[in-house]
């Protein structure tokens, strides 16, 4: 965020510092459904289209509240924004360890500009490891795509 000037009594706040602020959630976006057993890369949540600001920070942020071994010898779980839809841009890639049979959270943001316009993000969970994984999720235990206006650069 651009760093706005201190102020002192008697200042007058402009629309130019305003808009310096952080906007706060443009979008949050949850899924209760599992996934069933995947190998390939799938897509788990997709945000709704909004419209980017250029020049300003945007946090994007997916959660998934647990990653299991299905079968053969998964050892970590991919988890990946992408720009668009499941064919987009990667935006970010982070691997979840699988340990046994436990349940493994995982989780991956970046924090980026966009270019002015509509814009989606997609979360998507690949399988890495000759084997089967499963992206599980109930009411109460939500998987989560979340999209943070940060400010001005």
């Amino acid at each position: 965020m651009a760093i706005n000037t201190t102020f002192v009594s008697g200042n007058v706040l402009t629309a130019a510092q305003m808009n310096n602020l952080p906007w706060g959630i443009v979008s949050a976006t949850n899924v209760t459904a599992s996934s069933g057993s995947f190998t390939a890369e799938t897509l788990r949540v997709t945000s709704p289209s909004f419209t980017a600001v250029a020049n300003r920070y945007y946090r994007i942020s997916y959660f998934e509240p647990s990653l299991q071994f299905a079968s053969g010898t998964v050892n970590n779980v991919g988890m990946i924004i992408r720009i668009t839809s499941i064919a987009g841009t990667i935006q970010t890639f982070g691997e979840i360890k699988i340990q046994s049979l436990n349940n493994n959270a995982g989780y991956v943001s970046i924090v980026k500009t966009l270019s002015a316009g509509a814009t989606v993000f997609v979360g998507t969970v690949i399988a890495n490891g000759g084997g089967a994984a499963n992206a599980v999720s109930s009411a109460t235990s939500v998987t989560q795509l979340v999209i943070e206006d940060l400010g001005s650069t």
